[in-house]
């Protein structure tokens, strides 16, 4: 409330102001990364890094299928093509076989989506995209403070796309972030967000540009969010040490896997449900938590299931992807979510288990 009266008082409120810097700046800096472009959204984060980079008409960019639909719009938006590949079942990541597997003559880069908060495998796809000479474009929409081996999420490839949207562990209510290492592509993508205008004359542009400017008033929001974002990362951790230990036990569920080369930031709480081993499906379990005022909401459903995707799709099958899809859903996963809540809802989901 502070950073935004502040905002308002010196009527810096639009695309021009010193929060925007400072956003940029520290969430950089949180990112382990030299450079951060503020924009509208993550959506738009995604698009401005791809452009950025220089995808384009005839490009293949290999995607996961298990993701939100903005990671194979924003391939769309350049007028490339996605193509899929399935997950790996431990970690419910894309599977880098199958991208070694999927890699042509036209393919531009490698979209890793660091699923509900835990990153992908990055050396042995960074290796794999150094050997073709491909770009590799983190999508880090649910993966802030996430850690690879000790590095953060959103500085391992040559850039990355934030989102900062509502539900996610810092929020400006809409926003995005695109990071790099790299001055060059900050310097286009800076360029790029705001129309492209020409620093040698006004209204003059050279590229194709995009109105993707956060303002001042969201970055204010921001500046104060990622303050406190270690804060908001270890309470998510804690609590999914705390559901993790009050599931342990039940028949059919499978709690977040994390594993021993990552820091999960836990950005949806997702399980999944074994509808033989715990006797009853993840939609009934769903409707139980919700007669007990607990709201959940599935997982993904893969690109290749997607009506607007279906047709350029149609005939793959991604069976890991499907399973996760029919069987997983979120619990409430909030930075602020109580020991008690977590006991309450736990609690239903123990009583509930007719194998139990």
């Amino acid at each position: 409330l502070k950073y935004v009266t502040q905002a308002i008082e010196t009527n810096w409120i639009s695309s021009a102001g010193s929060f925007i810097r400072y956003f940029e700046a520290h969430f950089a800096e949180a990112c382990g990364t030299k450079y951060g472009i503020a924009c509208a959204n993550g959506t738009v984060a995604m698009h401005l890094a791809m452009a950025t980079l220089g995808m384009e008409p005839g490009d293949e960019v290999i995607i996961p299928t298990f993701t939100m639909i903005a990671t194979a719009n924003a391939v769309t938006y350049c007028g490339a093509k996605p193509v899929l590949v399935d997950m790996e079942p431990n970690y419910w990541q894309m599977d880098i076989d199958q991208v070694a597997a999927k890699i042509t003559p036209r393919t531009k880069a490698i979209v890793p989506v660091h699923i509900y908060g835990h990153p992908t495998d990055m050396d042995p796809l960074l290796a794999l995209a150094h050997q073709h000479g491909i770009t590799v474009i983190e999508d880090s929409a649910e993966a802030h403070g996430a850690e690879y081996k000790g590095r953060r999420c959103g500085g391992l490839g040559d850039a990355a796309g934030f989102s900062f949207y509502g539900n996610k562990i810092i929020t400006t209510g809409e926003g995005g972030m695109v990071t790099t290492n790299n001055r060059e592509i900050a310097k286009l993508a800076w360029n790029l967000r705001d129309h492209a205008f020409s620093h040698e004359r006004h209204f003059w542009h050279k590229y194709i540009g995009f109105n993707y400017r956060m303002t001042n008033l969201q970055a204010a929001v921001g500046l104060a969010q990622v303050e406190q974002m270690e804060k908001f990362i270890e309470n998510r951790r804690h609590n999914a040490l705390e559901y993790n230990c009050r599931l342990h036990g039940i028949p059919g569920i499978t709690t977040p896997p994390q594993a021993a080369w990552a820091k999960n930031v836990y950005w949806m709480y997702g399980i999944l449900v074994d509808e033989q081993a715990y006797g009853m499906n993840r939609d009934g379990l769903r409707k139980v938590l919700a007669d007990h005022g607990i709201e959940t909401r599935t997982f993904f459903i893969p690109m290749h299931c997607q009506p607007v995707y279906w047709a350029q799709f149609k005939g793959q099958r991604y069976p890991v992807a499907e399973r996760l899809c029919r069987d997983g859903f979120y619990l409430p996963s909030a930075s602020s979510l109580t020991i008690g809540e977590i006991e309450y809802i736990t609690n239903v989901i123990r009583e509930a288990c007719p194998n139990l």
